[in-house]
């Protein structure tokens, strides 16, 4: 067998010579060819100019590292039009001009580095017998070139988080192709109109209900159609079915813990004011509502005796949870991150205050006024309603066990299945939450309707379902109607058009993947490049 051949070397290079050097295969080979072309006119060369040893690393052999010694030879370029007066002979596609690597090495780090990032493509690398650094890696991802970007007809856009809550960026998506086409490095609606502008040939836009990429599209592709994502559309709606459902629960729980005794709580436990001007206000009240519900039959079941697993089976939680609601006393708020605010220095003068009697906001300002207070009365109004108590509460008496142990959001998961999915006991249970208010059999048929107009994409039919939601007097689902109404264009596309966003989805879980590769550190260029290029 030819060496040559089996190492897979060009047919012009002649092996001279193997020897095993400092645990590295050296190879010595030279080139066959009799006239060398000059790389710029093409020429063949007669007259030779001198010759040098040039040094290529190869892929690995048997764990060893491989290594080439080339004899390279100079020529003239005898044209006299020719620019190129010397030139060395080129060995490409093989080894390119100036490189140290072959290119069949140059893939193999720039593979590696794309499916592991920078620090453990060295380090896989290193196993692999490539000696390489994680720099050098980094070096071979962004040294990719994009591929040049065809027609945009239908445009999916989703976004992900850089740091949740804090930092956002996009993802773009040809629909037909189902490939990656490019990320940027927010989600505001300036940046995703300009990228759009950019292509006028966009003739659909899939997007969840975000309004920034409704306004993007609405502003660079008027002629475009929207299709607002099913999953979206379902999800907002199990969002408002949820505060329907926590709403009766939490009434038919607190009705059945009025039949047993339980620690009295504190006014300001049992009842906290919504605040309307924050997002879901009313959600967040209806949720607090039920677990107040929950916690007040936990200590009822508990004072008739049950054991701890029997209660947490019985109200549906966990027995941790049980065993952390009991030990504590109290009912268990669900308290946002601390911060300073301007009251913080004045609490112990208003906990005097408060325990003396005086429970008027208004006297209580004036006194911290005189005593240096700059904020709002507001601000103090807020502080004192989530710090001080205002007064005690006798709770009821009684609690008997609960046939229906569900959450409102594992509730709301049932309202929205198909009914032949669900099982026996599902099915028993959904029956029992139907039949517990008038407002509830409604809710379930109002979202049954929905659900069947989604799955079946009968997108026609929203108008009417609209008209039975307002006419329902249900505040949830009038409210999720209104945002509808809003977006009602989209809405219909995605009700009916075949298109939707979970191929956006499922592309963003494998950004998700190499983002959290790159530990959080690399920047939008590298995770780009990886992206594009991913496998």
């Amino acid at each position: 067998m030819e060496v040559p051949v089996t190492l897979a070397l060009p047919e012009e290079l002649e092996v001279t010579e193997i020897e095993m050097i400092d645990e590295v295969f050296t190879i010595t080979a030279h080139c066959i060819r009799k006239h060398p072309c000059c790389p710029l006119c093409g020429t063949p060369a007669h007259r030779f100019h001198s010759r040098y040893v040039r040094q290529i690393t190869d892929l690995p052999s048997g764990g060893k590292r491989v290594c080439l010694r080339v004899l390279v030879r100079k020529c003239f370029c005898d044209v006299s039009t020719c620019a190129r007066k010397i030139f060395a002979e080129r060995f490409t596609p093989f080894i390119e001009p100036l490189a140290r690597v072959t290119a069949r090495l140059f893939q193999i780090v720039q593979a590696l580095g794309l499916a592991t990032g920078g620090m453990l493509g060295a380090r896989l690398a290193e196993r692999l017998g490539i000696k390489t650094s994680w720099m050098t890696v980094l070096r071979r991802i962004m040294a990719l070139p994009r591929e040049p970007l065809q027609q945009v007809i239908e445009l999916g856009i989703d976004d992900f988080a850089f740091r949740r809550g804090r930092k956002y960026g996009t993802i773009l998506v040809d629909m037909r192709s189902h490939r990656v086409i490019d990320v940027l490095p927010d989600r505001s609606a300036e940046t995703t109109a300009a990228w759009i502008t950019t292509h006028p040939e966009i003739e659909l836009v899939s997007r969840d209900r975000g309004g920034d990429y409704a306004s993007a599209a609405k502003t660079a592709a008027p002629q475009a159609v929207q299709c607002a994502d099913r999953f979206h559309v379902l999800k907002n709606l199990g969002e408002a079915l949820e505060g329907v459902l926590a709403r009766h629960l939490a009434a038919r729980r607190r009705g059945q813990a009025e039949k047993s005794s339980a620690p009295s709580l504190s006014e300001v436990q049992a009842k906290q004011p919504p605040r309307p001007h924050r997002k879901g206000a009313e959600l967040s009240q209806a949720k607090r509502a039920e677990r107040l519900a929950q916690y007040e039959q936990v200590v009822a079941l508990r004072k008739q005796g049950f054991t701890l697993s029997t209660i947490a089976e019985q109200v549906g939680i966990g027995i941790a949870t049980v065993t952390r609601w009991l030990r504590s006393g109290t009912f268990p708020e669900r308290q946002s991150p601390l911060r300073k605010t301007g009251v913080d220095g004045h609490l112990p003068y208003l906990r005097e205050r408060w325990e003396a009697g005086c429970h008027n906001m208004a006297q209580l300002y004036r006194e911290l006024l005189e005593r240096g207070y700059t904020q709002s009365y507001q601000s103090m109004h807020d502080q004192l309603l989530r710090l001080l108590p205002e007064g005690k509460k006798n709770a009821a008496k009684a609690c008997t066990l609960s046939p229906m142990p569900l959450s409102s959001k594992s509730a709301a998961f049932l309202f929205l299945r198909r009914p032949e999915a669900l099982s026996t006991d599902e099915q028993e249970i959904l029956l029992t939450l139907r039949q517990l208010d008038p407002e509830i059999e409604l809710a379930y048929t109002l979202v049954q309707q929905f659900a069947q107009m989604l799955r079946t994409r009968t997108g026609e039919r929203l108008d009417g379902w609209l008209e039975k939601a307002r006419a329902s007097q249900i505040r949830e689902l009038q409210g999720f109607a209104t945002s509808v109404e809003r977006d009602k264009a989209a809405v219909v596309a995605g009700l009916t058009l075949p298109q939707n966003n979970g191929l956006v989805e499922g592309h963003v879980n494998k950004l998700k993947l190499i983002k959290r590769m790159g530990y959080g550190r690399a920047g939008i260029s590298l995770l780009r490049q990886r992206v594009l290029h991913a496998f």
